[in-house]
């Protein structure tokens, strides 16, 4: 039996790197892949980096190095720290062939008594490297898979009931970010197949598949962000509205944007109601905003509250982000950044960010991570 082994970073996984593992694949009976933890190179944290290769390569055993050497280089006591590392975690299995495109390949295969298999080494059929990549991964994605590059583009929606400004500050950022944005899918929908201004729960389905599906295409093309105008939890809403109930599908759609998006922003209602013939009237407006403000709180999603005019929203979003890092918590980054604000030292930088029920009428407080 063929065993192949490579190894790396993967930060992130790129083409070369998949040209790697696929010439490895076909050549073996059986992959593994050591995937090491980097915290040195990358903030992507080991599990997103493993769960690339998984995604791509189902077949593919993957191994996570949490404990593994940070050091590369070519002197004997470095060489004698990998190798030792590697025979340490294999413990004892049988590799026959060891692919790699660096130097080590000749003093790591000669260790684990396997074949040389070099990939590319010179950088000829896919000329990048994921130094390259980490300065600038949106122009340099057409070097990445979808699955991997998704993970770079920061999703943020935008939540609240109708006429509370989503549809403006959603392009109003794209434009301010160069960007894309998302619009709200279920609007069209709704106009192209609404019956006396009802839906059935199927469609509602159909409103929240499509809409993540949409979606999903638009982020392959962003820039850093993707400004979302509402997800299916605002779907599921209206289902529970309508119809009192909501298909089990839409409900598991609503329950994974917990997962979905990295920040929730949670437009307000003071706002004048513009009321154009598909809206339910300004009533409606005020009890679907309670609604929609309880379920974040129910599902524990952490928010952050918009109030005031398009300008002064526009302004909140852009201070969140500009501390905002992907691969840590949102707590650490709104402290960070609120800990910059030294001119008005007993004014809060965000508005209100809600994490628990019990922190709704309290004074706003930075917590939980995503």
């Amino acid at each position: 039996m063929k065993t192949g082994l490579t190894l790396g970073k993967f930060a992130p996984l790129h083409k070369g790197h998949q040209l790697l593992i696929e010439r490895a694949i076909s050549q073996t009976d059986h992959l593994i892949v050591i995937v090491y933890d980097a915290p040195e190179t990358t903030k992507v944290p080991l599990p997103v980096r493993s769960d690339w290769i998984r995604k791509l390569y189902p077949s593919v055993e993957v191994i996570e190095a949490w404990d593994g050497p940070t050091v590369v280089g070519d002197t004997p006591d470095i060489m004698k720290m990998q190798e030792d590392f590697l025979l340490r975690l294999l413990a004892g299995r049988r590799i026959t062939h060891f692919f790699s495109s660096e130097f080590y390949g000749d003093h790591i295969s000669k260790a684990l008594a396997a074949e040389d298999c070099r990939v590319d080494d010179e950088r000829a059929i896919v000329p990048i490297s994921a130094t390259v990549i980490r300065d600038n991964p949106y122009v340099t994605r057409h070097f990445l898979a979808p699955e991997v590059y998704s993970d770079f583009v920061i999703k943020v929606v935008l939540l609240g009931a109708p006429s509370t400004g989503k549809t403006s500050l959603a392009e109003a950022l794209a434009r301010e970010f160069d960007t894309d944005w998302m619009p709200e899918y279920g609007r069209d929908y709704w106009e192209a197949n609404q019956k006396d201004r009802r839906l059935t729960l199927e469609q509602l389905v159909e409103i929240a598949e499509g809409h993540i599906h949409r979606e999903d295409a638009k982020t392959l093309d962003s820039n850093r962000f993707l400004f979302v105008d509402t997800d299916a939890t605002t779907t599921f809403l209206f289902s529970l509205y309508y119809h009192g109930a909501a298909h089990p599908r839409l409900a598991q759609l609503a329950e994974n944007t917990r997962h979905r998006y990295d920040l929730f922003f949670l437009c307000g209602d003071e706002i004048p109601y513009d009321d154009t013939w598909d809206r339910s009237g300004y009533a409606n407006r005020s009890i679907f905003q309670k609604q929609t403000r309880a379920d974040l709180l129910h599902r524990r999603i952490p928010f952050i509250d918009l109030k005031g005019p398009l300008g002064v929203r526009i302004k909140t979003v852009k201070d969140v982000l500009e501390g905002f890092d992907k691969f840590d918590s949102v707590a650490n980054s709104l402290k960070n950044k609120k800990s910059e604000q030294t001119d008005a030292p007993n004014s809060h930088a965000f508005g209100t960010f809600v994490t628990d029920p019990a922190d709704a009428g309290s004074a706003p407080k930075a917590s939980g991570s995503r």
